[in-house]
């Protein structure tokens, strides 16, 4: 069997990271990162958000319409959904990191709309030096990826949310590692039933984010 060579690979975020890799200073690099063709549409580099010194930190896919036009993660209708489930679970969002593994937002124009596209693997990979930086500076105690793109950023391609989701990863990058779905997923459930237990699901599993919280104090 004649053995297929994969899309080129993109030219890659390490080039853009500064040498000294604090948050601000990543923040302010990221902002020239072309490391990917996703910036040339995107309105802007969408960072991470949260304490440099979060014991929790969340890994998402990458920034929406809303995101890249405000230029913070998770402040559309997604999470909106998120900040409803932490608090739910008994979380605080201003005490958490919130990022995603890819910073600039990936669309295809429908009329006056921009619709979500889903990042390929080279654009995940190209972006993944930003995510590990984010990781390194932080340390979290406790590393929460929401959706399929997060765990494979991090895990390869093989990583499965159907099998990950709710018990703990075996990884260096936290003392603990969790999986959960996107809060999209639930928005792009059939109907308000399925909505609702999802919704739950979610927040069953943020709870082991406050329980293993509580039992580090």
């Amino acid at each position: 069997m004649t053995s297929r060579r994969g899309p080129p690979a993109e030219p890659g975020a390490e080039q853009f990271l500064p040498s000294r890799r604090t948050l601000p200073s990543l923040r302010r690099a990221a902002d020239g990162c072309r490391g990917c063709p996703l910036y040339v549409n995107a309105t802007q580099t969408v960072f991470g958000e949260g304490p440099a010194r979060a014991r929790v930190m969340f890994v998402g896919e990458q920034p929406g319409d809303a995101e890249d036009r405000q230029g913070k993660p998770f402040v559309g209708p997604a999470g909106k959904l998120f900040d409803k489930a932490l608090l739910e679970a008994g979380l605080t969002r201003s005490e958490m990191y919130v990022t995603n593994a890819v910073k600039h937002f990936k669309f295809e124009q429908r009329g006056k709309a921009r619709l979500h596209k889903r990042p390929k693997p080279g654009e995940v990979g190209a972006c993944l030096p930003w995510l590990r930086s984010e990781i390194t500076a932080i340390k979290p105690e406790i590393l929460v990826l929401l959706g399929a793109t997060a765990g494979q950023a991090l895990f390869g391609a093989q990583f499965r949310i159907t099998q990950e989701r709710g018990r703990p990863i075996a990884s260096e990058l936290a003392s603990l590692v969790l999986a959960t779905a996107h809060p999209s997923a639930i928005l792009r459930a059939p109907d308000a039933q399925a909505r609702a237990e999802s919704f739950q699901e979610l927040v069953r599993d943020l709870k082991l984010v406050t329980r293993a919280l509580r039992r580090k104090r």
